[in-house]
């Protein structure tokens, strides 16, 4: 929620979202495209579709959201029976037109496309290797055109081998979809750290980030693709060629928190009713005495249901959003960039004058925009703020895939939770405990990532990573 450079940033920048389809009976680009058109909120920057007839392989790529992307006579373009897709917010890599994905190759095994979610922590030494040992050219900087590079020349006889090589050598966070020109390849890493899910449409099949994208396209949702496993498509349905798990798993817990959709479901759970939870469990870590319970939208909406649901004060909107802020490129002039976090939220004074006001949010990053929102709820007469997190402080960057901040620019890491709330000017601060986090979602804490809260890598991480760093090179 950052006023940055004229566009208000959401908190945490979400992972990319992917989408393949394999379905000889379907318009497979324009089931695409829907597909993705679902999963918009996990990236904005660009979107892509590839296509495959069983001999070539088609692409189109384009900067915006995925309608400015594509127009009819871009999919009417994108033949065959075959389709990968991709919708970006860049983790690894500027927000160019040339980083947008899927990517494509010719490598050893003929054409390959690909497109990526997640982030590759050993990327630079791998780059560099196929570089000056394979031969490998670069026309990009992302760690996503690394792994195609990888795979696509890759020692072995089969795409089975050839993704266990990947494993062996590929650390970090990669959900991909692959495509060659008569098969579809959905690869989940061996920690599982970005959702990935398998369903069942008039005889095809589809794999997605999330099942949200099933639900829109029509597909039945199967089962999630699990950690390590790589599953071939083609005319005789889903294989598995590899399975890379070593016996533990690391899914991103942020997804239920507030990367995925409210209507998808992960690891089995709903994500609407584990945000819902999460403010119950607020509620029961953190009463106070208040007339309303209200919460930021969208993401919070859910936790703040739960919040009132337990706590017995009543739900409102207090704050509308403007759905299509950082959704065009005319910059604001000086008067409206002043304006900052107002541009996407307006507070209702008919429902906050005079009261004492919880107010829930999904998380507290850097803290640039709080206190803007704190301030706007005081001008809109709220005689109280009483602030309530759904996640537990940020004290940690993320390495697999958000976007997320260095140690230095997160607000928690090197304060107390009194200090943070005489930062944001709220008149009490409560976050959620991990373990309250875990009660939410139900499941153990084992087979999750909450390093951003704990320090606690699945994968050793000895550096903070930089973005351009492939760039630099």
């Amino acid at each position: 929620m950052e006023a940055n450079g004229g566009k208000v940033a959401e908190p945490l920048q979400e992972a990319c979202g992917i989408v393949g389809v394999f379905a000889p009976q379907e318009d497979v680009a324009r089931l695409a495209f829907f597909g993705l058109f679902s999963l918009q909120h996990r990236g904005q920057e660009s979107a892509g579709i590839a296509t495959a007839d069983g001999q070539h392989i088609f692409s189109h790529t384009a900067m915006g959201l995925v309608p400015q992307a594509f127009h009819e006579f871009d999919l009417q373009r994108l033949p065959g029976s075959i389709a990968i897709g991709h919708t970006r917010y860049s983790t690894t890599g500027s927000s160019l037109a040339k980083n947008a994905q899927p990517l494509v190759t010719n490598g050893a095994h003929g054409a390959v496309a690909l497109g990526h979610n997640g982030n590759v922590i050993n990327a630079a030494e791998l780059r560099k290797e196929l570089s000056l040992e394979w031969g490998c050219s670069f026309a990009t900087s992302t760690d996503s055109e690394v792994i195609l590079q990888l795979l696509a020349n890759a020692p072995g006889v089969d795409w089975g081998q050839r993704v266990a090589y990947l494993m062996r050598r590929v650390q970090g966070a990669y959900c991909l979809v692959v495509l060659t020109p008569d098969s579809l390849i959905a690869i989940r890493d061996p920690l599982g750290v970005r959702p990935l899910c398998l369903g069942k449409l008039n005889g095809g099949w589809v794999v997605a980030s999330e099942s949200c994208a099933l639900d829109h396209i029509g597909a039945q949702f199967v089962r999630d693709i699990a950690p390590g496993e790589a599953l071939l498509i083609n005319q005789e349905g889903p294989k598995t060629i590899h399975n890379g798990n070593e016996g533990r798993s690391a899914l991103c817990v942020f997804e239920f928190i507030y990367f995925a959709r409210p209507d998808s479901r992960l690891d089995g759970r709903s994500t609407y009713a584990a945000r819902v939870e999460m403010g119950r469990q607020l509620a029961r870590e953190h009463p106070v005495e208040a007339d309303v319970v209200i919460g930021i939208p969208d993401s919070a909406t859910a936790a703040a249901a739960g919040y009132s649901q337990e706590s017995g004060i009543p739900y409102r909107e207090g704050l509308v959003k403007n759905r299509y802020v950082g959704r065009t490129f005319i910059a604001p002039d000086q008067r409206i960039r002043e304006l900052g976090v107002r541009i996407k939220y307006n507070p209702l004074p008919e429902v906050l004058a005079g009261q004492r006001v919880v107010v829930v949010d999904d998380s507290i990053v850097r803290g640039t925009t709080t206190p803007h929102v704190v301030e706007m709820l005081r001008r809109a007469g709220t005689k109280e703020i009483h602030l309530r997190v759904c996640a537990p402080p940020i004290k940690w960057p993320c390495h697999f895939g958000v976007d997320m901040a260095t140690r230095r620019e997160l607000l928690a890491a090197n304060r107390t939770v009194e200090e943070v709330r005489r930062f944001v000017g709220a008149d009490s601060l409560g976050y959620l405990s991990l373990e309250g986090l875990y009660k939410a979602v139900g499941k153990p804490r084992e087979g999750f990532c909450d390093a951003c809260f704990s320090g606690r890598y699945p994968i050793e991480v000895q550096l903070e990573m930089d973005k351009l760093a492939l760039e630099h090179s």
